[in-house]
């Protein structure tokens, strides 16, 4: 069973992967044995990430909002390793403006990282996995796919995006061995989250709405992504699995 799970050799490109969710997938897949090249804007946590990961890793800074930079990001990332067979798009923003407020640019730097950067990145990345007749394209969704939280709509509209994105790559791509799917994680403790868990009460309110009683660990999404990445999930496709302890069955 332990082969069906197995990515050693692979190339997988993570971006977010200089801090919170996707530095952590950054982490397993390294461990697990493919070779990781982290992509995020801070070159500097970036460094700090890669002295402490083992196995091969390579870093690549890069402003990923800038949709102009997508297409040299994505050949950028093919260097260290060769064609990349794994791409995690992890890389995310929260403005949390308030509808009657939300700007221009918070509007268009969120649309542009958490929606346009994981399709175009994934459409440079694809043509590669074709000639390998396999690839693995795993995005990030959101409680905010589905709810509406307050502070959120150019969030909710970027990953409510991401799920529906997720299925268009599914169809667009699957017959040639590659799939497409989503987590979508509940409450984690992140920079991203952080105003969130600088309340305790909200904190503990959250996790109280959840069937398992708790928030979540970045640990809580190795499995889901880890079967997402390897021949586990070679029939699954298209699909959104919310990693929320149960916050959305309720």
């Amino acid at each position: 069973m332990t082969a069906l799970f197995d990515v050693s050799g692979k190339v997988a490109c993570v971006t977010g992967a200089s801090s919170g969710l996707g530095r952590s997938a950054a982490n397993l897949l390294s461990a697990a044995g493919c070779k990781v090249v982290g992509v995020a804007r801070r070159a500097d946590q970036l460094a700090a990430w890669s002295s402490a990961a083992e196995g091969d890793v390579a870093t690549l800074a890069a402003d990923l909002s800038n949709r102009a930079t997508l297409q040299d990001v994505a050949k950028a990332a093919a260097e260290p390793f060769g064609s990349i067979d794994i791409l995690i798009n992890a890389a995310g923003i929260n403005t949390r403006e308030p509808a009657d407020a939300v700007t221009d640019e918070g509007w268009d730097t969120t649309l542009n990282l958490n929606l346009a950067a994981p399709f175009f990145l994934a459409r440079e990345m694809v043509p590669g996995m074709k000639n390998k007749g396999w690839g693995r394209i795993v995005n990030f969704a959101s409680l905010q796919s589905r709810r509406a939280f307050a502070n959120g709509i150019s969030y909710g509209a970027s990953k409510g995006g991401v799920e529906q994105m997720t299925r268009a790559m599914a169809e667009a791509w699957s017959r040639f061995g590659i799939t497409a799917n989503a987590v979508a994680p509940g409450f984690f403790r992140t920079e991203l989250t952080g105003p969130v868990f600088a309340d305790p009460k909200l904190a503990q309110r959250n996790a109280e709405q959840t069937c398992i009683g708790r928030n979540g660990e970045p640990s809580d999404l190795d499995g889901p992504l880890l079967f997402f990445c390897s021949d586990a999930s070679a029939y699954v496709t298209g699909q959104t699995l919310f990693v929320d302890g149960g916050f959305t069955a309720k």
